[in-house]
């Protein structure tokens, strides 16, 4: 089980690095801050950690509450309420939560 958890663990983290930085076009980026469609650019955005979620812990409800607080984490750091280091941190604790919640869920 320790393996499964750590390989999860890890699969969550570079789910988020590769939704965060190479599928994040510079477009989306500049879309998502600022245009008349940027609420639509960060949820799509956020939609697509969700999916990560989704595909890496096999909950859909997980990956909806990732793309809840995504959006939301991602909108206090538009506004400026939070930094960039503070962005990432609350995201990778998400995934933590995610990752606790699903071997919750799977233990018996």
């Amino acid at each position: 089980m320790t393996n499964e958890i750590l390989t999860m663990g890890l699969l969550l983290c570079a789910g988020h690095w590769l939704a965060d930085y190479p599928l994040q076009s510079d477009f989306l980026v500049k879309a998502k801050v600022e245009g008349p469609l940027r609420a639509y650019h960060l949820v799509a955005h956020a939609g697509i950690h969700g999916a990560v979620v989704l595909l890496v812990t096999g909950s859909a409800l997980l990956g909806l509450a990732e793309w809840v607080l995504h959006v939301l984490i991602d909108e206090a750091k538009i506004r400026g309420k939070i930094s960039f280091a503070q962005d990432q941190a609350l995201h990778l604790l998400c995934k933590l939560g995610w990752l606790a919640a699903s071997v919750a869920l799977t233990t018996p």
